[in-house]
């Protein structure tokens, strides 16, 4: 048996993390359905992370980054466009094949509001850079429109919200997204 590095291990529990914020929130996840998914003790969980919280975090933090990596890497080259309707395409597909990603998204919105609410800004600030790093990776390929770049997100958005409420493809909801909906409920180029 192959041991992993602290580093591996805690990827590991990030990914688990991901998995199991991503179905019952912040609040309904135990650290210890975390580790018992990682085949660790809660000790060695504390050892990696400080607390819930920060494995949160760092869930959290995780998904927005790799939603930034997969709009960079869809626009890489283009401009304009051209760029809008691979970045859209590519988070489509995002959540299509990994819809956990979605999840966890609107968990970390809920929980940056009852942090807030709390007078706990720190995540939320944490998440706020996060998205503003999203937002210049969006926003410089589509010609730094921020028009453009607003709307971008907003279709984002709505296209989140009504994913995550089950709308099947071929729904009617799709059929006037941007850029372009078909009826399969898939953006495409």
């Amino acid at each position: 048996m192959v041991r992993m590095s602290a580093e591996e291990r805690r990827e590991s529990v990030i990914s688990a993390a991901i998995a199991e914020f991503a179905q019952r929130g912040y609040y309904g996840t135990s650290t210890e359905v975390i580790a018992k998914r990682v085949g660790v003790s809660q000790p060695y969980l504390f050892r990696l992370f400080p607390g819930k919280k920060a494995i949160f975090a760092a869930a959290s933090l995780r998904c927005i980054e790799d939603v930034r990596r997969v709009f960079a890497e869809a626009a890489d080259g283009l401009e304009g466009e051209e760029a809008l309707h691979a970045m859209a395409q590519a988070y489509v597909s995002l959540i299509q094949v990994e819809p956990e990603r979605l999840r966890m998204q609107m968990q970390t919105y809920i929980a940056v509001a009852a942090a807030e609410a709390e007078g706990d800004h720190e995540f939320g600030e944490a998440v706020r850079a996060g998205w503003m790093k999203l937002w210049e990776t969006v926003h410089l390929p589509l010609g730094a429109d921020v028009n453009e770049t607003t709307t971008f997100l907003a279709y984002g958005m709505l296209v989140n919200t009504l994913a995550a409420m089950g709308f099947p493809p071929g729904h009617q909801v799709w059929q006037g997204m941007y850029p372009s909906a078909r009826v399969t409920g898939r953006l495409e180029k």
